[in-house]
């Protein structure tokens, strides 16, 4: 049985959750003492930031 993979990175869900201001929650209780709420926001933060990186033109000069 393979584990499946997560879409975001754990540094990416830090990142979210320390600016929504609950990286101390997840630090302390972990990802399941976040309330659902803020679960939430995390996953609208995670996809604007998904749409704002998608509307940018691609970097031409990366190989």
């Amino acid at each position: 049985m393979s584990r499946r993979r997560g879409i975001m990175s754990d540094e990416f869900k830090y990142e979210l959750a320390k600016e929504l201001g609950v990286s101390d929650i997840v630090r302390q209780e972990g990802w399941g003492g976040v309330s659902s709420r803020n679960c939430g926001n995390l996953v609208r933060l995670a996809i604007e930031r998904a749409e704002r990186a998608m509307a940018q033109p691609p970097d031409m000069t990366k190989s």
